[in-house]
């Protein structure tokens, strides 16, 4: 497959999952406890993780 290609396929499957996985995220977030100490650590859980389903598809891409 052509790298343009790839990158191109690649880039606006990496857009779907962000949108997906923010719309996902906002919905759990919608019933969490109003405790800081949890909200805390929702978002540095969620605000990191969103990168590890992205490792293959950029492997992918780059190759």
């Amino acid at each position: 497959m052509n790298t343009r290609l790839k990158k191109l396929i690649g880039t606006l499957a990496m857009l779907v999952f962000l949108f997906v996985y923010v719309a996902a995220a906002l919905a759990v977030a919608d019933h969490l406890p109003a405790h800081w100490a949890a909200q805390l650590v929702f978002y540095a859980i969620v605000g990191t993780a969103w990168g590890l389903p992205l490792i293959p598809l950029m492997k992918w891409m780059n190759r």
